[in-house]
C-alpha cells in the first residue's frame, strides 16, 4: 500500500503536469486554488486518483481537501482502510477451498453465455464473418 508520502509525490507530479510546471515549483501547503487549477483540472485529478488507486472519489475532492497535503491525508487513510489483495477478505475466511462461489453456483458447464443467448443460431460469429473490402480512395 502506498504511503502518505508517495501519494503526495504522486499528486505534485500530476498537479505539475496539468498546471505545466515542474514538481518543484509545486507547493503541497498550498491551496491548489492559489494555482489556478479550475474546476475541469479537479475532476481530471479526481478520475486520475480513481484510476491510480483503485478508490471511487467524490468529485468535489479538491474543494473540500484544497491542498495536495490535505488530500494526502485523505488518501492515505482511504487506502489504509483497504485489505491487502495478498490477504483474505471476511468473506473468504467464511467460505471453505473446496465451496463454490456464487457464480459457479449460478451456471453449469453447459449452460450458454449472455452473449450466446442475444446470437440466434443461424448467425455467424464476428470470426465467420468476412473481411471488409478495402474502400476506394476518393479523387
Amino acid at each position: 500500500m502506498p504511503s502518505e508520502t508517495l501519494i503526495r509525490d504522486w499528486l505534485i507530479e500530476r498537479v505539475a503536469e496539468y498546471l505545466e510546471r515542474s514538481p518543484a515549483d509545486i507547493d503541497p501547503s498550498a491551496m491548489l486554488a492559489e494555482y489556478g487549477m479550475d474546476s475541469v483540472y479537479a475532476i481530471s485529478l479526481c478520475g486520475d486518483i480513481e484510476a491510480e488507486y483503485d478508490l471511487d472519489v467524490e468529485p468535489t475532492l479538491a474543494w473540500t481537501h484544497p491542498t495536495i497535503h490535505a488530500i494526502a491525508a485523505h488518501l492515505g487513510e482511504r487506502v489504509g482502510d483497504r485489505v491487502p489483495p495478498d490477504q483474505p477478505t471476511p468473506t473468504d475466511l467464511l467460505r471453505s477451498p473446496d465451496q463454490p462461489t456464487p457464480t459457479d453456483l449460478l451456471r453449469s458447464p453447459d449452460q450458454p453465455t449472455p452473449t450466446d443467448l442475444l446470437r440466434s443460431p443461424d448467425q455467424p460469429t464476428p470470426t465467420d464473418l468476412p473481411a471488409l473490402p478495402d474502400r476506394p480512395t476518393p479523387a
